[in-house]
């Protein structure tokens, strides 16, 4: 399965031991994060240690990459294998803890890797069909995002199965727009994925400045966080021969609906559903007909996945049965004004899109009030032009204390990676929570807009 390369120590035991994992694959410069944990990792039995050029050291009963290809021989896997066989993703969970969502492999190849031909219904029917499909090539697409994203790895099976080329960014570890734009036109990129306007901003920009042959380039695909209808003006107008192709999904549901803009015609917010999306009344008791005026639930039924790992709760909570037939419903609210278009309300959880990374507010929560001195905090993302949002601390100190904004920040670094911190702490006196404790997150986001002049 995945596995963010930013988590620090504490993040990376819980991910491997919550998946149980017996393997590891790692690249050497990420070996000391692996190695100050591999104590804590019960059921990892085998490290294989990929060189780079860090420098550093082979981990105490590692393997290196090279001499196990070496010991490998040429025969093929055989016919072992099943639609059964299970595809594993991990995402965040509401709670801010990573959550191992439970695919069929069939399920997700015909859901977001391919399976079915572009825009139909049914799923191709045999291996010579995908074949016959992918006989004149396909999309040479490249993704801006690394690989341990679920849309980009589904972009990059989608390259696969189309006969098509995958284009990566020389180092993946960082964003850099000149070297994405400069690479997409030296490969003939007919396509380019990316994760809202955090992503899209900085190459737009460099699109607009520069001098690039981009007359292979047919789409702007986005997916994840909100692309502005702005900055897909901005782009049309730059290489007004392409699309911008925005797409919703999730890791629970995989593809569900998409929207096109071409020059002259964007919009934002609202989506072709589907052949399996649907949108649940708000108790999840039915789903709404077209023309329904209630704020439901995103849903996806047909090739959904099997469950989460090791949470039989969430499970039932995300995957329930309506009518007789069993749904994937992970969070999104959404309406249906028509048969043809879902319009999108947003991520019910606290989520923040932030420079293409998700952040869940009640993880950042929990890593700033292990600072002694805080007594409590809250979470928001507030619009940002660089990073799509950022990330704002609301913070109560205990009386009488007064630590610097390095110091927490220093603290809350220890249980989250560095892309999950704060860009701004606001001390106040009291934070707004209601009588049975929960937070006001209407008002702290208020609060957070309030004090951006002040940002620190």
């Amino acid at each position: 399965m995945n596995v963010n390369y930013r988590y620090v120590a504490e993040e990376l035991s819980y991910l491997l031991n919550d998946a149980k994992a017996r393997g590891v694959v790692v690249h050497d410069r990420f070996a000391p994060t692996l190695g100050a944990v591999l104590d804590d990792l019960g059921g990892v039995d085998l490290v294989i240690q990929v060189p780079d050029d860090s420098g550093e050291a082979l981990l105490p009963g590692a393997v290196r990459w090279d001499d196990l290809l070496a010991e490998g021989d040429d025969e093929p896997i055989g016919d072992d294998v099943s639609p059964d066989d299970l595809y594993i993703l991990y995402t965040g969970g509401t709670t801010g803890m990573p959550k191992g969502v439970l695919w069929r492999q069939h399920d997700i190849f015909v859901s977001a890797m391919g399976g079915r031909p572009f825009g139909a219904p049914e799923a191709y029917g045999s291996i010579e069909e995908i074949v016959a499909a992918s006989a004149n090539g396909g999309l040479n697409m490249m993704t801006a995002a690394p690989l341990m994203h679920g849309a980009a790895q589904w972009a990059a099976f989608n390259s696969f199965t189309s006969g098509g080329m995958l284009v990566l960014a020389p180092d993946p570890s960082r964003f850099d727009a000149e070297t994405l734009v400069r690479v997409a036109a030296e490969e003939r990129a007919t396509a380019i994925q990316v994760v809202g306007d955090a992503m899209a901003r900085p190459l737009i920009e460099v699109i607009e400045r520069g001098d690039y042959d981009l007359s292979g380039l047919l789409a702007f695909t986005n997916g994840g966080a909100a692309l502005s209808t702005g900055l897909k003006d901005r782009f049309l107008e730059a290489v007004p021969h392409a699309m911008v192709l925005d797409a919703v999904g999730s890791s629970e549901t995989g593809a569900q609906m998409g929207h096109t803009s071409v020059k002259g015609a964007t919009a934002t917010g609202t989506f072709t559903p589907g052949p399996d999306t649907a949108v649940i009344s708000a108790d999840m008791t039915r789903v709404l007909e077209p023309g329904d005026p209630e704020e439901g639930w995103l849903a996806q039924r047909g090739h959904v996945p099997l469950g989460y790992l090791g949470d039989e709760a969430k499970t039932a909570r995300t995957f329930p049965v309506i009518g007789g037939v069993r749904y994937s419903v992970p969070g999104d609210r959404a309406r249906r004004p028509s048969a043809d278009v879902i319009e999108l309300l947003g991520r019910d959880a606290q989520t923040i899109n932030t420079g293409g990374e998700k952040v869940f507010a009640e993880e950042v929560e929990q890593a700033i009030v292990n600072h002694p001195d805080v007594d409590d905090v809250m979470v928001v993302g507030r619009p940002d032009d660089r990073w799509g949002q950022a990330v704002v601390a609301l913070v109560q100190l205990h009386p009488g204390t007064s630590p610097s904004v390095e110091e927490i920040l220093e603290e809350t670094a220890k249980h989250v990676a560095r892309y999950k911190l704060p860009r701004q702490i606001v001390f106040l006196d009291e934070l707004v929570r209601s009588p049975a404790g929960k937070a006001d997150y209407r008002w702290a986001k208020a609060t957070a807009v309030e004090h951006a002049s002040t940002e620190n």
